[in-house]
C-alpha cells in the first residue's frame, strides 16, 4: 500500500501545490491583519494539501484514456499501469475527506462551502470534453485558494479576496494557455477542446499574454484597495510583471521546448516570491 501511495504522490506531483498555496498564504495573511494563527495557518495548509490531491486524483481518473493515446503523458501512473484505478478512487475519497475535516476544524463557513470548493475543483477535469475555455475553470479551480483561506481567518468572501482570486483566474489561464500549446495535435486526435486546439497556437499566445496581463492589472488593484499593502507590494507586483515577460519570451509558436521551464521554474518563483513580499508588507511594512 505504501509503495501504491508514493507512486500516487509522484504522479499527481504534490511538490506542485507550491503553485497555489503562496496565494493561499498571502491571502491568510492579509485577512489577518499581519500574522494570522499558526493553528489556522496549519489548517490551511492541510486544507490545501487535501484539495489539491483530490482534484490531482479525479484528473487522473477521468483522463487515463487520453492519457493513454497521448506520448507526453502516456507514462503517468494509471495508463502506464504502476497503479490500479481501486487504489486512485480510494486516494482519492481520504483527500477529499481530509480537505473536508480540515475545513471542518477552521470554522463553520468554511466547512459549509468546502463540498462547493470540491465540486469546482473537480468540474476542471470535465471541461476539456464540451469547451475550450477549459482553462478558465482550472483558473477558477485554483482561486479557490485565496478566497478559501480568507474564510478561513475572517469567515466572510470579501472585496480583497476576490480580487486576489481574479488575479489567480488569469495568472491560471495564461500558463495553462501555454501549457496546453504542447498538446494540440494529441487533443485533435482526442476530440479535447482547448485554445490552442481550437485558435492555433499564434493566437493561443496572445490570449495568454493578455490573460497575465489581467492579473498584473488585478494585483495592482488589490495593492490599491488593501490598507496593508504599500510600495513593497508594488515592487512585488512589477517583478511579477519582469517574470511574466521573460516567461513568454521562452515560448513562440515555431518553438515550444521550453514550455516546461516557463511553466514550472518561472510560475513557481513568482508564486512565492509574491508570497515572501506581500507577508513582508504585511508584518514590518
Amino acid at each position: 500500500m505504501l509503495s501504491k501511495l508514493v507512486i500516487i504522490l509522484s504522479d499527481i506531483k504534490i511538490q506542485h501545490t507550491v503553485f497555489a498555496l503562496p496565494f493561499a498564504v498571502m491571502s491568510a495573511f492579509l485577512a489577518a491583519g499581519g500574522m494570522p494563527e499558526t493553528q489556522k495557518l496549519v489548517w490551511i495548509v492541510v486544507c490545501m494539501v487535501g484539495a489539491r490531491s483530490a482534484a490531482m486524483a479525479f484528473n487522473r481518473i477521468m483522463d487515463a484514456r487520453f492519457d493513454k493515446a497521448n506520448s507526453r503523458t502516456a507514462n503517468r501512473a494509471l495508463p502506464a499501469g504502476q497503479v490500479d484505478a481501486q487504489s486512485y478512487w480510494f486516494f482519492l475519497i481520504a483527500s477529499s475527506l481530509l480537505f473536508v475535516f480540515s475545513a471542518w476544524m477552521l470554522n463553520p463557513l468554511a466547512f459549509y462551502l468546502s463540498p462547493i470548493a470540491l465540486v469546482i475543483v473537480f468540474f476542471y477535469s470535465l471541461t476539456k470534453r464540451f469547451t475550450m475555455f477549459c482553462h478558465f475553470w482550472l483558473g477558477l479551480a485554483i482561486s479557490v485558494a485565496p478566497v478559501g483561506a480568507w474564510v478561513a481567518i475572517r469567515e466572510e468572501i470579501s472585496l480583497l479576496s476576490l480580487l486576489l482570486g481574479a488575479a489567480v483566474v488569469f495568472w491560471l489561464i495564461g500558463f495553462d494557455i501555454l501549457y496546453a500549446c504542447m498538446d494540440v495535435e494529441a487533443d485533435r486526435a482526442n476530440h479535447l477542446n482547448s485554445i490552442p486546439q481550437r485558435l492555433g497556437v499564434e493566437m493561443a499566445l496572445k490570449l495568454a499574454w493578455a490573460s497575465h496581463a489581467l492579473m498584473v492589472v488585478f494585483l495592482l488593484i488589490l495593492c490599491w484597495f488593501s490598507v496593508l499593502l504599500g510600495w513593497l507590494a508594488g515592487v512585488g507586483v512589477a517583478l511579477v510583471a519582469g517574470l511574466l515577460v521573460y516567461e513568454h519570451s521562452l515560448v513562440n509558436k515555431d518553438d515550444l521546448s521550453k514550455v516546461n521551464m516557463a511553466f514550472f521554474n518561472v510560475n513557481g518563483v513568482i508564486s512565492i516570491g509574491l508570497m515572501a513580499i506581500v507577508i513582508a508588507d504585511c508584518i514590518w511594512i
